[in-house]
């Protein structure tokens, strides 16, 4: 690591203090180190932070492995084909995850920081918001701004008995040394679900359990068609319920709960709570200097990334906007160049897209049908199933559908959703849609490749205006 004291006079002498050394603090710093300017990165963490270390890395590479098994097991949906495969070795496959992390954390993190001559790690402790600055490891660090990016982490719900029985979290279920035979997962969106389906294909009994129902943020034709495929691999699913409480014996961990008026109890060897995050915010010292926070303990920001405090900044899982990796990077370089290089820019995610690594994949751009109509648009739909799409029937994978939102007015795309085996590459092509105006007329006359899932985009806008089950493979 580089010399603390390179830049600093011993209390100040920098431009700009990032708390917080994940996505979005190197995204910060990077960004002014480029534009000249000094700049102090106060740890209070893991380096790496929530991605690399505990999400979206160890996940997604726990989420490959058992698409693998999979993808053996399913092999007979096609006619002479058969396939099988298993966990062999679960402490092995655990380790390689941990490599993966370790590799990464050190290649695209520490060792970035001895590239930048304008940075200075400091990895003292927590850091303590002060006026003008902030206290780490019994110093005082002081510039002008300051970016606030220390992230978030799970909660455990509000159920009596949940702090007493050993409850898992997404980072604790991928550090166990042995694989369950049984599960409970508490929670169903995006976390859940992708984790859920994971343990499942990996030879777990799972029971998902949530009060509303999958996936709450994404349209109702996508959360049944999701639904469908997971009750189909034996994911048993209980959605519509409230939580009376949980405790422990010698069969496991049993879930209390009430359905529909009746009591309904699930045991498994584990739970694991997927139902909810919150702000590293407790010990900074927000409310002393006025910082606003929810009350999930998230920093209140305005569109320029601003807090309630002139001149302090936050960015990424901290803050009360959206928890993607990318969006916090995007919102972090957004608070630089307001802080300290003289711009007025403004947060923007009307085409900002979003990923569920589930299987298949759900991915979405822009408004839902219903945040349409809240908005005030005049709405027209269009919605296709996959089984209207070649590379899904060639595929013989069917599992699936795309549904379109467009203004009928004006005929412009206002978002979309897909639930398809390459819907996460596929979104790409909508958010480009989006990004430039484009109405849906002219996305189905846009040229596509055919046997491709993407194709699906032009398919579903040519079903505004007729029915694709009349067109022949390459028509139109």
């Amino acid at each position: 690591m580089k010399d603390i004291n390179k830049n600093d006079d011993g209390n100040g002498g920098y431009d700009l203090i990032v708390v917080g050394a994940g996505s979005a603090g190197f995204s910060a710093s990077i960004t002014a180190a480029d534009a000249g300017k000094r700049v102090a990165l106060v740890g209070h963490g893991t380096i790496g932070g929530t991605c690399v270390n505990f999400g979206c890395v160890p996940s997604k590479a726990m989420i490959r492995a058992a698409e693998a098994i999979h993808g053996a097991q399913a092999a007979k949906r096609f006619p002479g084909l058969s396939g099988a495969a298993q966990v062999d070795d679960w402490h092995a496959l655990i380790q390689s995850k941990d490599d993966l992390v370790a590799t990464l954390r050190q290649k695209k993190y520490a060792d970035l920081l001895p590239q930048y001559d304008g940075v200075d790690y400091i990895d003292a402790g927590p850091a303590h918001l002060v006026k003008g600055g902030v206290t780490v490891g019994g110093r005082t660090l002081t510039a002008p701004k300051m970016i606030i990016a220390t992230g978030g982490r799970s909660v455990l719900p509000t159920i009596d008995g949940i702090e007493d029985i050993g409850a898992l979290d997404s980072t604790s279920l991928l550090e166990l040394e042995t694989l369950p035979k049984s599960l409970i997962f508490i929670g169903a969106g995006y976390i859940g679900a992708e984790l859920a389906q994971m343990m499942g294909r990996m030879g777990v009994k799972v029971t998902l359990v949530t009060r509303s129902h999958l996936l709450p943020g994404a349209e109702p034709e996508v959360s049944k068609a999701l639904a469908e495929a997971f009750v189909a691999e034996g994911v048993t699913l209980l959605s519509g319920l409230s939580y009376e409480s949980v405790s422990r014996d010698a069969a496991g961990v049993t879930l209390r709960v009430m359905r529909d008026g009746t009591p309904v109890e699930v045991t498994a060897d584990r739970l694991v709570a997927t139902a909810g995050r919150r702000a590293n915010t407790e010990g900074m010292g927000l409310n002393e200097i006025g910082v606003r926070t929810d009350a999930r303990g998230s920093i209140m920001i305005g569109d320029d990334m601003q807090t309630s405090v002139p001149g302090i900044y936050a960015a990424g899982d901290v803050t009360d906007r959206d928890q993607f990796v990318y969006m916090a990077a995007y919102g972090a370089k957004l608070a630089v160049k307001n802080a300290v290089l003289g711009d007025t820019q403004s947060y923007d995610n009307s085409s900002m897209p979003w990923v569920v690594f589930s299987d298949p994949q759900v991915a979405g751009v822009g408004l839902s049908e219903q945040q349409a109509r809240e908005a005030g648009f005049d709405v027209k739909t269009s919605v296709v199933p996959l089984d209207q799409v070649p590379r899904a029937l060639a595929a013989r994978d069917t599992r699936g559908l795309i549904k379109l939102v467009a203004d009928k007015t004006t005929d412009r795309l206002l978002g979309g959703q897909i639930i398809a085996p390459e819907g996460s590459d596929t979104i790409q092509t909508l958010v480009m849609a989006l990004k430039f105006g484009m109405t849906t007329k002219a996305l189905g006359a846009t040229i596509f490749p055919y046997l491709t899932t993407v194709e699906g985009l032009k398919l579903a806008a040519q079903t505004f205006d007729m029915d694709v089950a009349k067109l022949s493979c390459c028509a139109g």
